[in-house]
């Protein structure tokens, strides 16, 4: 096989492996958060972001999938930290809402994100696009309303967190354009996701205990109740 199949079969498969872990965490969200009951979105965000703290170092320190590349200054910190609260925002949001709605219509919620990209972006930075860009955005926004109309298991609070997430969402790619913008400050995405998330994890712990005093309670109880399950199930 060629170095060009070869490069084109790694890509492909970077692709499948994204698509198949982002329905994985979505439709897992779903089960626990709507069909499972358990009501603690914040606490599963934080469990998310310790994931990602860990994994991300783990690819970069050990692996070396990519370089690692370092924090060179506090304002450059503070801007990470600032990108952090914003994505703990997007997040926190998108979990709510996997409480109240479908998985199919929380995604067609979310393909809006280009359009709010657009927003701020004219908005922040004044960048406008081209008409056409604009133009391509309507039928995107047009048919999220139709859907919101004719949805059955439509939610008000759910469709609000929703569209909050998928605003979040946008607002975290300008902002991020505008705050490392320089040459010295750029981040690729893995490193900044190693920067990210353990700030995430600082900001979502205190908002878990005081928000959801009582997850580590029952989520401790839950698994021992699974574990009880898992014992009479075994022959």
């Amino acid at each position: 096989m060629s170095s060009s199949k070869k490069q084109a079969f790694f890509i492909a498969s970077l692709i499948i492996l994204w698509y198949s872990s982002n329905i994985g965490v979505l439709l897992l969200n779903k089960l626990l958060l709507s069909n499972y009951g358990f009501r603690f979105p914040i606490f599963l965000t934080l469990c998310h972001m310790s994931a990602c703290a860990v994994l991300s170092y783990l690819s970069i320190v050990f692996f070396k999938i990519v370089p690692l590349q370092v924090v060179k200054s506090t304002p450059q910190l503070l801007k990470i930290a600032t990108l952090s609260v914003v994505f703990c925002g997007s997040v926190v949001g998108g979990n709510i809402s996997l409480r109240y709605l479908p998985v199919s219509f929380n995604q067609a919620v979310g393909a809006t994100t280009p359009f709010f990209t657009a927003v701020f972006a004219y908005l922040m930075t004044f960048k406008r696009e081209a008409w056409v860009t604009y133009g391509a955005l309507v039928p995107v926004v047009v048919g999220v309303i139709i859907a919101s109309g004719g949805e059955p298991g439509f939610h008000l609070f759910g469709f609000i967190m929703c569209i909050s997430a998928t605003a979040a969402r946008a607002f975290k790619s300008v902002l991020q354009g505008i705050l490392l913008s320089s040459e010295g400050e750029k981040l690729n995405s893995m490193n900044l996701l190693l920067y990210m998330s353990p700030i995430a994890v600082l900001v979502l712990l205190p908002a878990a205990l005081i928000m959801e005093p009582n997850v580590l309670d029952v989520t401790f109880r839950t698994w021992k109740e699974t574990q009880v399950y898992a014992a009479a199930a075994t022959p």
